[in-house]
């Protein structure tokens, strides 16, 4: 086949022929050596041509054999507190799962949103954007990946053919890009929207702040706008053929939701552990309102700054192994029986990810690639703007967004001082598209656990991923040119004194 050709003749051979011929860093052959391993993993998990699993193990193997990073550091990439944070959240999903409280949700939303294709699609995507403004990305889709496998079982018994096509692919996108574009709309949405803040006060002590409220200002109507973009394309994408067979009474919903009978005592202890989590994540850290300023419950604790998503998921999840059940007499909420669900070939997955993150890191490839944006500052600021986007927003399909955000964002600031461009319009616009990666499941978290369901190819989502990068990298040149520019007051033919200092 075409991909085997390519995947185990082609890529290797350029691999090799750029490591001896075309070193892009003489000085430091691991920044060669990172990026061809980079570009077999890409076509590997492209073209899933083994495993998923195996090819995120590529690095173990591979980064201490050419000198990139130590063996442990490379292993200890994989066992992290996001991984705790996947198992934990996953652990909440499957008593959910067991004791069948997704399937009451999901009736409950499905007699809420509306009855037709789009309205259920739209409103998956508003309720996943909502919350991963406030909750992380990943809890968010954790939350969400029970439920809408439950409104797609439903929409299937629905079917005549008790198939609905590509539709399910629609949905489960859905959830995954709407937590990643609902998280830019705030400061606290997600990580790097925390790191430019820091960064560019660091670089540029005497500037204004980037308040909580000028960011909403900001953010939030890019969020809408592309919220309402992502879901017109997967809609037009995946609409399903048998559309008019979808269209349901709610009353339909209704019955379904009395013939399940009354909530369990199950259902009631995992709705309570799903709900208190939920907040738990909400509030763990100071939420500032500008004025008013929330102090998050770890600030309570001793030890506050050592609690972090992954222990709070990890906490409510053992709750459940303790909580005994009614219905079935000396078991409880949740079992090992249950748990040995969890997909762990997702947990490779995350772990190469990350170790892959920290070898463009530790590597310097990050730094070379960084160095190599210096060139737009020739070029009028609008496609400075959209080369970064671009740059950036495909960068971080093979690194973290908060690593990719860390790395470059000192680099686009000294850009700024030497040129006397605004740093906002260079460090903002690489701040969003760090989480605009929507083509790979180790992009980012929300894309590897709607990934985990098993609707989802490799190559649906690169496709349709691609068309959202291109379209987001458009939008977001365009929103920060002419909207942010305005909110925070730049003129793009004067230097501002605090940056000449």
């Amino acid at each position: 086949m075409i991909k085997n050709y390519i995947s185990f003749l082609v890529v290797p051979a350029i691999a090799v022929i750029i490591l001896l011929f075309f070193p892009l860093d003489p000085e430091n052959p691991k920044v060669t050596y990172t990026f061809c391993i980079a570009l077999l993993m890409a076509t590997w998990w492209i073209t899933e041509i083994v495993p998923l699993a195996v090819t995120s193990l590529l690095p173990v193997a591979l980064f201490p054999l050419f000198g990139v990073m130590d063996s442990k550091d490379v292993s200890a990439s994989y066992f992290n507190d996001v991984i705790f944070l996947f198992m934990g959240g996953f652990l909440v999903a499957l008593a959910m799962q067991r004791w069948q409280l997704h399937r009451r949700i999901a009736l409950h939303i499905l007699k809420i949103t509306g009855v037709g294709p789009g309205r259920i699609l739209m409103g998956f995507m508003i309720a996943t954007a909502f919350l991963s403004m406030w909750i992380s990305n990943t809890a968010t889709a954790m939350m969400m990946l029970p439920i809408a496998l439950s409104v797609i079982h439903q929409l299937e018994e629905l079917s005549e053919n008790k198939s609905i096509g590509n539709y399910s692919v629609a949905i489960l996108l859905g959830v995954a890009y709407s937590a990643s574009i609902g998280g830019v709309a705030t400061l606290v949405g997600t990580p790097p929207n925390l790191s430019f803040v820091r960064i560019f006060h660091i670089y540029f002590p005497e500037a204004p702040q980037v308040s909580f409220t000028a960011w909403l200002v900001f953010a939030l109507p890019f969020s809408i706008l592309f919220l309402l973009i992502t879901w017109l394309v997967l809609y037009l994408m995946y609409k399903p053929r048998n559309a008019a067979q979808l269209i349901v009474d709610r009353d339909t919903f209704r019955k379904q939701l009395a013939d399940i009978g009354k909530t369990t005592y199950e259902e009631k202890v995992v709705f309570i552990v799903f709900v208190v989590l939920a907040l738990l994540w909400l509030l763990i850290a100071d939420l500032n309102f500008g004025a008013f300023r929330m102090k998050g419950w770890s600030s309570f604790l001793p030890a506050g700054k050592a609690i972090n998503d992954g222990t709070v998921a990890i906490f409510m999840a053992i709750i459940l192994f303790l909580i005994p059940s009614k219905a079935e007499p000396g078991k409880k909420i949740l079992d090992w029986a249950t748990a040995s669900e969890m997909p762990w070939h997702i947990l490779l997955l995350f772990g190469g990810g990350f170790a892959l993150a920290s070898g463009f890191k530790e590597s310097g490839l990050a730094v070379w690639i960084g160095n190599h944006l210096q060139w737009v500052a020739s070029y009028h600021v609008i496609f400075i703007i959209l080369a970064i986007s671009l740059i950036i927003t495909f960068l971080t399909e093979l690194t973290s967004n908060t690593a990719t955000t860390e790395m470059v964002l000192p680099i686009l600031a000294g850009i700024a001082i030497s040129t006397g461009i605004h740093p906002l319009l260079l460090m903002i616009p690489a701040t969003i598209s760090a989480s605009m990666a929507f083509m790979l499941p180790v992009a980012t978290p929300p894309n590897a656990i709607v990934f985990s369901s098993s609707r989802i190819s490799m190559a649906q989502m690169a496709r349709t991923g691609l068309i959202l990068n291109l379209v987001g990298a458009v939008v977001i040149t365009l929103l920060m040119y002419f909207w942010g520019s305005y909110i925070f007051d730049i003129n793009f033919t004067q230097t501002p004194e605090w940056l000449k200092q």
